[in-house]
C-alpha cells in the first residue's frame, strides 16, 4: 500500500508498544517516520529499521522527554528541520499511575499532566504553523475509553484522558477549515507490557471476560485505526473520538 506516499508522520512514544506499532503501519503505507520517545538509542534505531523494512522511504529517530516543559516544541522543531515537512502528528506518549484517590502525590499529578496532557497540547501548537503553511495536515491524539467512562485507581489518568478528547474538539473546531484535521482514539484495554504490568492473572482474566468480544485489543488494531483516520477515507471525519474497545462501554 501506498495512500501516505510523500507524506511525513513524526510520532510520540515509538519505541515500544502502540506507538511503534503506529510507526510501522504508516510505513508500510508509504510514510517517511520521525520517531520520538525516551527510551534507548537501540530501541528506536531498530524501529527505524523496521520502518524501512516496512516501506518507509526514510526513518530517523530523536531521544525526547516529553516530561520537560519546552521538549514538545523542540521535538517538532527538530522533526521538522531533519524531515522537511510533516503532514501527520500522532500523540501517544502517555503514561499511567495506578493509585487509589487520597494517594497521589503532586508530582504523580505534574508528571502525568506534563506527559499526557500538556506535551500534546504544546506540540500540536508547533505543528500547527507548519501543516497551515503546506496547506494541511492530520494531527491524532491517542486518548483512552477511560477518558469517557471511569476506573478505579486512576484519576488523574482518566482526567488527563479526557482533556485530551476535548483538545481533540476544540483544535477540530478551529482548524479543519484550514485542512488540518484532528482527532482522537480511544482504546480500550490493549496488550502491551505496561498494560500487564502489575496485574495478576486473575484480574487480567476478569478484564478480558468484561470485554464483550472476551479478548484485549492489539496494538495493530490500534495502528489500523490511526492509518484509517489519516487516509483519504477519513476526510470527513472530523473532531472524533473513536472509541475502540471491543464493546466494553457499552455496558
Amino acid at each position: 500500500m501506498a495512500g501516505l506516499n510523500g507524506k511525513v508522520a513524526l510520532v510520540t512514544g515509538a519505541s515500544r508498544g502502540i506507538g511503534r506499532a503506529i510507526a510501522l503501519r504508516l510505513a508500510a503505507e508509504g510514510a517517511a517516520i520521525y520517531l520520538a520517545a525516551d527510551g534507548t538509542a537501540a530501541e528506536l534505531e531498530e524501529t527505524a529499521g523496521a520502518c524501512r523494512s516496512a516501506g518507509a522511504p526514510d526513518a530517523l529517530w530523536g531521544l525526547h522527554d516529553l516530561s520537560r516543559p519546552d521538549a514538545a516544541e523542540a521535538m517538532v522543531a527538530a522533526a521538522h528541520q531533519r524531515m522537511g515537512r510533516i503532514d501527520i502528528l500522532v500523540n501517544n506518549a502517555g503514561i499511567r499511575a495506578r493509585k487509589a484517590f487520597g494517594s497521589f502525590t503532586h508530582d504523580d499529578f505534574d508528571r502525568l499532566v506534563a506527559i499526557n496532557l500538556r506535551a500534546p497540547f504544546f506540540a500540536s501548537q508547533a505543528v500547527v504553523p507548519i501543516m497551515r503553511a503546506q496547506g494541511g495536515g492530520h494531527v491524532i491524539h491517542i486518548a483512552s475509553q477511560l477518558g469517557i467512562v471511569a476506573s478505579r485507581y486512576g484519576a488523574v489518568y482518566n482526567l488527563t484522558k479526557a482533556g485530551l478528547i476535548q483538545l481533540t474538539r476544540s483544535m477540530a473546531l478551529e482548524l479543519s477549515a484550514e485542512g488540518i484535521a484532528v482527532n482522537a482514539v480511544c482504546p480500550g484495554p490493549i496488550s502491551t507490557e505496561g498494560f500487564i504490568a502489575g496485574r495478576n492473572p486473575g484480574e487480567l482474566e476478569q478484564r478480558a471476560r468484561d470485554v464483550p468480544i472476551g479478548r484485549f485489543g492489539t496494538v495493530e488494531e490500534v495502528a489500523g485505526v490511526v492509518a484509517f483516520l489519516v487516509s483519504k477515507d477519513a476526510d470527513y471525519v472530523i473532531g472524533h473520538a473513536l472509541v475502540m474497545d471491543g464493546g466494553y462501554i457499552v455496558h
